[in-house]
């Protein structure tokens, strides 16, 4: 098989790989059916309680959809129709970190964007080449960087294509932290592990909560925030929560 996405549990962390480190873990049409999957899975076990999303290999991060797969689709409508591996991210209800580390290139990023935290190598390079081939993105680039960058920013990067080291992008608040080469896959886990131990009704309503303020009017998301605290205080009242 030419590239995969492992799932795997230890404790109650999920491991979510893109391995296809040869191609940068650029995602191919089976894969991004696996990711929605492993997604699928993820939500319907309720031992895992935080998720932490990598690249296979030391180069790359994600370097987006291969162009190979996009080619496989007969016509656009088939290509409107495909996989949305941003989207299965975006499905899992359980907290997810992303570790970057080299390239994190249009859909790579998007998938980024997709999780809740992202821990970044000194490597990483991240971009939206979309613009110079012609296309825009259609993994929310255009819909999340705005909300969280700004609109000005967010043109200057959908609109020239330039990658940005880690540092501009922890300046411009897309990564919210860089973490030495050799030690990101461990700092990630050890986030994953703390997230993990707490009450995972708490972690959920949280996540379910800001990504609500993003939706909805300030007066609707406070009452939103508020249902969901009395949601949690029923739970662990009652001894319904896990």
């Amino acid at each position: 098989m030419d590239g995969q996405v492992t799932l795997a549990r230890e404790g109650a962390v999920a491991l979510l790989t893109l391995d296809r480190p040869a191609k940068h873990n650029a995602i191919t049409n089976a894969m991004a059916e696996q990711l929605a999957a492993h997604a699928r899975t993820i939500n319907a076990d309720e031992a895992i309680r935080a998720v932490l999303l990598e690249g296979a290999g030391p180069r790359a991060f994600c370097a987006g959809m291969d162009l190979k797969a996009i080619e496989a689709f007969r016509t656009p409508w088939d290509f409107r129709h495909r996989p949305d591996y941003p989207g299965a991210v975006r499905s899992i209800r359980k907290p997810v970190i992303a570790a970057l580390k080299g390239w994190a290139l249009g859909g790579g990023f998007e998938l980024a964007l997709a999780a809740d935290i992202r821990l970044a190598a000194p490597s990483t390079r991240i971009g939206f080449p979309e613009v110079t081939r012609g296309w825009v993105g259609g993994g929310g680039a255009s819909q999340l960087l705005p909300r969280l960058i700004g609109q000005g920013q967010a043109l200057r990067l959908l609109l020239t294509g330039d990658t940005i080291d880690a540092e501009e992008a922890q300046r411009l608040r897309l990564v919210e932290q860089i973490v030495a080469e050799d030690a990101l896959q461990a700092e990630a886990r050890a986030l994953c592990e703390r997230i993990a131990s707490f009450p995972p009704v708490a972690t959920q309503a949280v996540k379910a909560a800001v990504r609500q303020s993003f939706e909805a009017p300030l007066t609707a998301g406070l009452a939103y925030e508020n249902e969901l605290n009395v949601l949690c205080l029923a739970a662990l009242r009652e001894g319904t929560a896990p």
